[in-house]
């Protein structure tokens, strides 16, 4: 592109932002960080944190792959953009949908107050939560987080939900067009009796649920969980010899803090 044109070009992209105008761009190309697309000649690009609820792939164990994969279904598609930042000297050009979508959903979300109650169905589970799309009005998605599923930990969403499940969920937040929900507001704390049910130096079995990278959780009786620490294991590997996932094991308490949310094990010898 000619130095006049290309300065043609720039200052267009200007007046679009300056504007907030929302325009349509052919998607031509995708990677693992986006959408790639072109303003006037001029490469553009969408990462994946700026596409709208509907076009964000939502892979459950965030494998590239994957995420490469759903993205490469939408090239060729057109998508209603706006331009989110530029810089004409490093020739970035950053464009968002989800900036047009939020614009939108801000006025569907006039009616809705933080602590109000709302039906829905599972719309997408990724691995750091699940996606609900409104039952009464279906232009909106929120999104439950991990940690808002559940009182106890979660490994995988899939644990509490799954596709197309119907739920109830209450707002927590909501944000620049962004709805933020939670299953767990709406069930009851088991740690606000945990100490009735478990203190230390007590011996008890319990289920390996899964390892993380402190440790191994354990699910005890009165839907709480547990975690002995791989420290008392000395590796990783020593930890996963001795215990096995879905198995139960003897454990003895160390420490029970229900403000913490935490029972801490420790191995009964």
């Amino acid at each position: 592109m000619a130095g006049a044109e290309k300065q043609k070009s720039w200052q267009f992209i200007k007046d679009l932002q300056e504007k907030g105008e929302i325009f349509p761009v052919k998607i031509i190309g995708a990677n693992t960080g986006g959408l790639l697309a072109k303003v006037n000649e001029v490469k553009a690009f969408i990462p994946i944190s700026q596409l709208s609820s509907d076009h964000y792939p939502k892979v459950e164990d965030g494998n590239r792959e994957k995420i490469v994969v759903e993205l490469q279904k939408l090239v060729g598609e057109e998508l209603k953009v706006k331009v989110s930042d530029f810089n004409p000297r490093n020739n970035k050009l950053i464009l968002s949908e989800r900036e047009v979508l939020e614009e939108n959903v801000k006025e569907l979300l006039a009616k809705y107050k933080v602590g109000d109650l709302v039906e829905g169905i599972i719309s997408g589970v990724a691995d750091f939560g699940a996606f609900m799309r409104f039952a009464d009005n279906p232009k909106i998605e929120g999104l439950i987080h991990i940690s808002e599923l559940d009182h106890r930990l979660i490994g995988n969403p899939k644990e509490v939900v799954n596709l197309n499940d119907a739920v109830k969920a209450k707002i927590i937040d909501i944000k620049d067009g962004r709805v933020s929900l939670s299953l767990k507001a709406l069930k009851p704390d088991p740690w606000q009796e945990a100490e009735k049910f478990f203190q230390a130096g007590q011996e008890i079995s319990g289920t390996v649920a899964h390892f993380n990278p402190f440790g191994a959780v354990v699910s005890l009786d009165h839907s709480l969980q547990g975690l002995i620490h791989v420290s008392e294991f000395g590796s990783i590997e020593e930890m996963k010899k001795q215990l096995e996932v879905g198995k139960p094991h003897d454990f003895k308490v160390d420490s029970v803090k229900p403000a913490e949310k935490r029972i801490i094990l420790k191995l009964k010898k």
